[in-house]
């Protein structure tokens, strides 16, 4: 069977964020067992034409420029096509730059009337507030507010959202986008594996305190959209993941593995949601997204940090082939202000993607429900779960 992967690749260079596996997709209404059993025989034709659909899904998927014109038919969308945002609201965590800026930057320039911006970097954030003023207009800078905060320290996450729900009657959309990149092993103040600390567990405090106006928002007919940032990496968690502990968070897996266990809880959460809250609130969508193979601080330096050498393969050697911050924006864009689907995994342009079969686990999503809200509760009853984070099943 043809397949078209960079995950060897990542393995062996230990160069790209992304693993770029690709066959099946999506497009067919059928899993690759299925198709092998509904075409023993494929004729020629059918075959080079099944491959050719797949490098061009591969291309549009993961890289930038011209690639993007490569994406199979019924798959397009540009920028262009997020619709007006008038009247909406957006929260955004690592708004300030890269990717989580060029999904900033795009909703302001489709009129949202506020963003705000939750970031790490204080001397980032004005940097970015300046380039918005500059390219969009000081009205458009005006309408982002930006908080400053780790999202591995919990106390301060759950401040910031409280904070954040004193300032606006609607959330429409909620885009969880900062992460600890492909980096070593480390544990946060509260004992627990960074990576999960901050991908996973910081922003499901964040979107559990944001959910009461969430719901009020979708309760009054407006569509609500949570986007949750997955990679194609994601195929990297080890094929014996699991959720039972804190022992099994805290292993030490390695830069590449840990970083996709953490990608892999993003596809996991979104599914969980799917279950608990869209089936419930079916104005509420919760998906998450592959971004592509992007130029930023992540791929461009971050990497050198446990790979001092094989990190060049992926900060200089793809740089001709990387997305800019708005490419990579793209299927965040199409998650959170056009598609009308929940529970799914999205990948640029606009394709919807089957996952690992980590990712398709439901129990193991169940697993990780159940640790993060054992976790939360015990680091910060006080500081966050008693002060309005509702950690249960929506």
């Amino acid at each position: 069977m043809f397949r078209l992967s960079l995950n060897n690749f990542c393995r062996q260079s230990i160069a790209a964020t992304t693993p770029l596996s690709r066959l099946p997709v999506q497009h067919h209404s059928f899993t690759t067992s299925q198709t092998r059993h509904a075409s023993k025989k494929p004729t020629m034709s059918s075959t080079v034409s099944s491959i050719v659909e797949n490098v061009q899904t591969t291309l549009s998927e993961n890289f930038g420029r011209s690639a993007q014109a490569a994406a199979p038919t019924g798959t397009h969308f540009s920028l262009d096509d997020v619709p007006d945002q008038t009247g909406k609201v957006a929260v955004i965590t690592g708004g300030s730059e890269g990717i989580g800026y060029g999904s900033s930057h795009t909703l302001l320039s489709k009129n949202i009337s506020k963003i705000f911006i939750i970031s790490l970097s204080k001397e980032v954030v004005e940097g970015a507030k300046k380039s918005v003023a500059e390219e969009l207009g000081q009205d458009k800078a005006d309408r982002t507010h930006w908080y400053q905060c780790d999202m591995g320290d919990w106390k301060k996450v759950a401040e910031v959202s409280r904070e954040i729900a004193k300032q606006t009657d609607r959330v429409d959309i909620l885009i969880n986008n900062a992460a600890r990149g492909i980096m070593t092993y480390q544990l946060t103040d509260y004992g627990v594996d960074r990576h999960m600390a901050v991908n996973h567990m910081g922003h499901v405090i964040l979107t559990s305190h944001l959910l009461p106006l969430m719901k009020k928002t979708a309760s009054n007919g407006s569509k609500v959209r949570i986007v949750n940032f997955a990679s194609n990496a994601h195929e990297s968690s080890p094929k014996d993941t699991q959720f039972k502990s804190i022992d099994d968070l805290n292993k030490d897996l390695g830069a590449m593995p840990q970083y996709g266990r953490a990608k892999l809880t993003s596809i996991l959460y979104s599914k969980y949601l799917n279950r608990h809250l869209t089936s419930q609130h079916p104005n509420i969508l919760a998906n998450a997204v592959h971004p592509g193979v992007v130029k930023t601080k992540m791929s461009q330096e971050d990497i050198h940090e446990p790979y001092p050498l094989a990190g060049y393969m992926m900060s200089v050697g793809l740089t001709p082939f990387k997305k800019d911050q708005f490419e990579g924006a793209l299927s965040c864009m199409y998650a959170a202000t056009v598609t009308t689907n929940s529970g799914e995994y999205i990948c640029p342009p606009a394709t919807v993607e089957p996952g690992s079969d980590l990712a398709n686990n439901e129990q193991l999503g169940e697993d990780l429900m159940k640790l993060t809200r054992d976790l939360i509760t015990e680091k910060t009853k006080k500081d966050s779960v008693d002060k309005g984070c509702p950690m249960k099943d929506y």
